[in-house]
């Protein structure tokens, strides 16, 4: 039996989730069709999915087609769910892209098919919804080669379209961009050899090799096209591959909780075997497996081991995390997530205790790493990054369906970053000045290149004092970076430690160890915040908000009412150029602005404007007041403060 994990993915609305469905209940593993509308789909489990008929979580569902199982991941469509998206690509063999015959190629599709393209994970198109009215053939091919830019294979074309009497009519590839790829096969097409055998073995070839992208065209309302499309799943996608001999090698892609709120992984294997209580490493850690299930015929099972290939459910892991690799790392294509570039404050609803608040907030969080918490004791609030607006209903909706807690929002904020305008340094010494603590810290910061985060080096002996002291340095150094002069956190800097030094452990006669005569870890995790802050703020950091890529598409004769208002918004056209009737417009927009283009582009497009926008890069704040965050620390550029709270002492 060979395994093929195969991924759906589309634009909001295009059908997935009733392709899904209807893939299920063509193979025999469910009775009845799952309906998005009436909220009975197998994979939206989530009770806001089925209310929205959208996809948030990942879900997985098995079922058999032939000599093959397949394990099918229907993943969401909304762009505020992307990393989703890209956590489960990760993780597959194949995929499907699903277009609506409709509304054709739009901005999410172009994304998908970029991420599918860069990760080279071999894709068929499903042009949905040919039964509805508008339904377009031709015009969606041109779509799928001119705006996504990929080379297109139709497997056939549609009888009726536009009605509920549609058909999809198999016909054999034309050779033409095959033979693009295949000299052997375009002297055989000249030639008049070519047996369909041969065209059949070079298209699955290229398709294995994400050289072309076969199309077909259907209904996943009616079931037109939907068995010729699993024959495409079956027949030109690639099986999971990997030794169950070697080395253990797997990503966990999804955290869930059971119902006794134990942690349950989502794991694909790409190597080796994985066995009920074997011990395993991961992110560092290391855990016991202690129930393994798989997916088969619709529903996952219990057993005894897992084999590379298979996606598993792992029980036993409890600091388990969403991308964590078991095993050997794997090496190839990564994933590349944009980071969250909004943050908002959760305010508990009456009744709403606080702690429960904090608990279920941070269950979220394991489920999504890339959901940030920022945790706040002083004011007694928590805040939550996020990439969409969406992502506010979500966290609201889970909150009250899961844990029974009410919740609102304050006004979404940018998430900006400071980085060093120049170098600085500091240092502080034993018993000299108004040094409380039993330790010498000495550091420069210094600016780096954007992406380099944070840098932590030495300039004095590591033997010079224990390696516990140096390690409480560099690990203080990156908790105080969090929070910069202005609040946000500090990246790109380097920061090297110049000067170090220590009391050792002294003791009286006849007594034991004197405390206060000798150095701790304590003394070196208390001293580096006053340093380092010292050191950035001769340094100086300048504060950058988040800025998103954006491409508009939009009417020609609109571009005349478009360009003040991205003026307005403070976004910048970097390139603008026309095709036919259209206009194209690309360049960059404060992420804190991207809401209000994607409400107000309708209105100035006649409603046939689409956006596409992701984060892209930080910039300086250049215009109005430099925005501040409220710190949540002991505030370390109060020195008096500072050492009340933290020593107990102001020392002068």
């Amino acid at each position: 039996m060979h395994l093929l994990n195969l991924g759906i993915l589309a634009h909001v609305d295009a059908g997935k989730t009733s392709l899904t469905e209807r893939l299920l209940h063509s193979v025999g593993v469910t009775d009845e069709i799952g309906s998005v509308d009436a909220g009975s789909t197998h994979t939206d489990t989530l009770a806001l999915e089925r209310r929205r008929g959208i996809t948030i979580k990942a879900a997985v569902v098995s079922f058999p087609v032939d000599d093959v199982t397949v394990n099918l991941i229907d993943t969401p469509g909304h762009p505020d769910f992307i990393a989703e998206v890209e956590r489960a690509l990760g993780v597959l063999d194949g995929a499907v892209l699903v277009v609506s015959a409709v509304e054709g190629v739009q901005a999410q599709t172009r994304v998908l098919m970029r991420t599918l393209r860069r990760l080279r994970i071999p894709t068929l198109v499903f042009v949905n919804k040919t039964d509805r009215r508008g339904a377009r053939h031709q015009g969606v091919l041109r779509e799928l080669t001119g705006r996504l830019s990929v080379p297109v294979v139709p497997m056939g074309t549609v009888t009726g379209l536009g009605t509920r009497e549609a058909a999809f009519r198999p016909a054999p590839p034309a050779p033409d961009v095959l033979a693009d790829h295949d000299d052997d096969l375009l002297a055989a097409y000249v030639g008049g050899s070519l047996t369909p055998e041969r065209l059949r073995a070079a298209l699955a070839d290229q398709t294995r090799r994400t050289l072309v992208h076969p199309v077909f065209f259907g209904s996943a309302a009616t079931g037109a096209g939907v068995p010729e499309l699993i024959a495409g799943i079956r027949d030109l996608l690639p099986t999971a591959g990997g030794d169950p001999d070697g080395p253990l090698c797997g990503t966990v892609f999804k955290v869930e909780r059971g119902p006794a709120g134990e942690k349950i992984a989502y794991a694909r294997l790409f190597s080796g075997t994985l066995r009920t209580r074997d011990r395993v490493p991961f992110g560092g850690r290391e855990g016991k497996v202690t129930a393994i299930s798989v997916f088969d015929h619709g529903s996952d099972v219990r057993r005894e081991s897992a084999t590379a290939g298979r996606i598993a459910r792992l029980w036993g892991l409890p600091e388990v995390r969403i991308g964590d690799s078991l095993g050997v790392p794997r090496t190839g294509p990564g994933q590349v997530f944009a980071p969250p570039t909004l943050e908002t404050v959760v305010v508990p609803g009456p009744g709403t205790d606080r702690r429960s608040l904090h608990l279920a907030l941070t269950r979220l969080a394991e489920q999504d790493p890339l959901i940030g918490l920022r945790h706040d004791e002083i004011r007694q609030e928590v805040s939550v990054s996020l990439y969409g607006e969406v992502q506010k209903e979500v966290v609201r909706a889970t909150l009250a369906d899961e844990y029974g807690l009410t919740v609102a929002f304050r006004g979404t904020t940018p998430l900006c970053v400071e980085r060093p305008a120049g170098t600085g340094a500091a240092a502080e010494f034993i018993k000299k000045g108004a040094n409380p603590f039993l330790a010498t810290v000495g550091l420069r910061v210094a600016p780096a290149p954007p992406g380099a985060g944070v840098t932590f080096s030495l300039e004095v002996e590591l033997g010079s004092m224990p390696y516990a002291f140096f390690k409480a340095v560099e690990d203080t150094v990156r908790e105080t970076l969090g929070q910069g002069l202005r609040g946000w956190r500090v990246t790109d800097v380097a920061v090297t430690m110049t000067h170090g030094g220590y009391w050792p452990r002294q003791s009286h006669a006849h007594q034991g160890f004197d405390k206060s005569m000798s150095s701790t870890g304590y003394d070196f995790r208390g001293l580096t915040p006053l340093v380092l802050t010292e050191a950035l703020r001769r340094a100086g950091t300048r504060v950058h908000e988040p800025m998103h890529r954006f491409r508009i598409e939009a009417p020609a004769d609109t571009l005349g009412g478009l360009l003040p208002v991205l003026a307005a918004l403070r976004a910048v056209p970097r390139t603008t150029r026309t095709q036919g009737a259209l206009c194209v417009l690309e360049g960059a927009v404060p992420a804190a602005r991207v809401h209000s283009l994607e409400q107000r582009l309708p209105g100035l497009t006649r409603g046939e404007g689409e956006l596409e926008s992701t984060f892209d890069h930080y910039a300086p704040v250049v215009e109005g007041t430099v925005p501040e965050r409220p710190r949540t620390d002991h505030n370390p550029l109060d020195r008096k403060e500072y050492l009340l709270n933290v020593a107990g002492r102001t020392g002068g």
